[in-house]
């Protein structure tokens, strides 16, 4: 037979055992939880960083492209000047002039009213944000190239330059010459800010502070006069 003191002793936890274990592992999975979240929040703001950025980028390269071509079989280096300011660029160019295919016709020759001759550059507000579209005048329409930008500046100058760009800044600045008008210009300089928002609040879980970068672009015009360079 068992004595009551033997079956005292096989007992198992006591009611205040079982209550500190659970609070211990309710502590512990609330922690886990805190910082699986957290990592969370990390992964899909440097998905959104990265999705911005690559998109900025590419924009920017297919502006440089086709800037650099501007006045390419013209008599004028291809800026439009009343198009063309601080946050809008038009560009021409003769692309077809001595394309003599047979589906090319002689007034398609002679004229800059085809497909990818005559692009405007431009930033479109909508939906509580910023678009950076091309538009081609006389040929596939509006595109937009990168939707999450928070300004596009461009300079014009009669010369090569150099400047300051700072990471969290939205613009260039002291650039080496003065500025000149668009029909003058022989480079450009393209600078595009791509900023995300803060996510949450200071001091509170999952926080993110405001993320801005700058990417500039050095756009040396090919069909003008660059003797200076």
């Amino acid at each position: 037979m068992i004595s009551s003191k033997q079956k005292a002793d096989c007992g198992g936890f006591s009611l205040i055992e079982l209550i500190l274990a659970m609070a211990i592992s309710l502590a512990l999975m609330t922690a886990a939880s805190t910082l699986i979240a957290g990592a969370f929040r990390v992964r899909s703001r440097e998905n959104q960083k990265s999705d911005a950025l690559a998109d900025t980028q590419r924009a920017i390269n297919i502006m440089s492209r086709e800037i650099a071509d501007a006045g390419f079989n013209l008599n004028t280096n291809g800026l439009v000047s009343a198009d063309s300011g601080l946050n809008q660029i038009r560009v021409r160019s003769n692309l077809n002039r001595f394309d003599y295919d047979p589906s090319v016709s002689d007034a398609s020759r002679n004229n800059v009213q085809d497909s990818g001759e005559d692009i405007t550059y431009f930033v479109n507000l909508a939906d509580n944000t910023k678009y950076l579209a091309r538009h081609d005048n006389f040929g596939t329409g509006s595109t937009v190239l990168a939707n999450r930008i928070d300004s596009m500046n461009l300079h014009y100058f009669s010369q090569k330059v150099t400047y300051d760009a700072n990471p969290g800044a939205s613009d260039i600045s002291n650039a080496s010459a003065a500025e000149v008008a668009p029909s003058a210009a022989k480079y450009i300089v393209i600078a595009v800010s791509v900023t995300l928002d803060a996510v949450g609040t200071p001091n509170s879980a999952g926080y993110q502070p405001p993320y801005s970068v700058l990417l500039c672009s050095d756009v040396a015009l090919r069909n003008t006069d660059l003797w200076s360079y």
